[in-house]
């Protein structure tokens, strides 16, 4: 008798610790995932932002732009790269202006909407929109379910245990697609 409950209790045991280790290890790689996508979410903001600093070369001698605009741009170059998901949503805001302001220039100058440079540099800048927009998609829903096992009984006293912190969600000044204006 006393063999069975020990043998009972080690299968219970190593039950235990298998569900620990599947959980912990699917905690790891949807942390990962998360931070993966980030990455590419700030290649693509990066990328985005060195195409608005050509689009702002291109409108500059139509439009005035302050040096400050320049330097802004390029600050957000290098912090976009080391931003979280918070900081990122602040820095897509910025973007958003920026371009908006673009927006303005190019409408008020109808040289600028027949440019082929600054056409080029509209559509390119739009792709990279559709690019953010998916990959923000796909963050969220990693994001969802990691925060979505931390707060369910039984993973969440593995996600307490091993210090799993709740993870932001990346939020951007609008949920849907914006519209850019820009079609000419």
């Amino acid at each position: 008798m006393l063999v069975i409950i020990t043998i009972a209790v080690l299968v219970i045991v190593l039950l235990f610790l298998l569900y620990t280790l599947s959980t912990f290890n699917r905690f790891k790689r949807l942390k990962n995932a998360a931070e993966a996508t980030l990455g590419q979410i700030r290649v693509a903001m990066k990328k985005r932002l060195d195409m608005i600093s050509e689009l702002v070369d291109s409108v500059k001698s139509y439009a005035k732009f302050e040096k400050e605009t320049l330097q802004r741009i390029t600050e957000m170059r290098s912090s976009v790269m080391k931003g979280d998901a918070r900081e990122i949503g602040k820095i897509d805001g910025e973007i958003r202006r920026i371009l908006g302001d673009i927006r303005v220039a190019v409408e008020n100058y109808p040289e600028l909407k027949t440019s082929e440079n600054v056409k080029q540099l509209m559509d390119a800048i739009r792709s990279v929109e559709d690019e953010i927009a998916r990959h923000r998609y796909t963050y969220n829903n990693i994001v969802q379910e990691y925060n979505t096992m931390r707060e369910v009984i039984p993973s969440n006293i593995i996600a307490s245990s091993f210090s799993f912190t709740k993870m932001d969600y990346l939020e951007f000044g609008e949920l849907e697609k914006p519209s850019t204006g820009w079609e000419v």
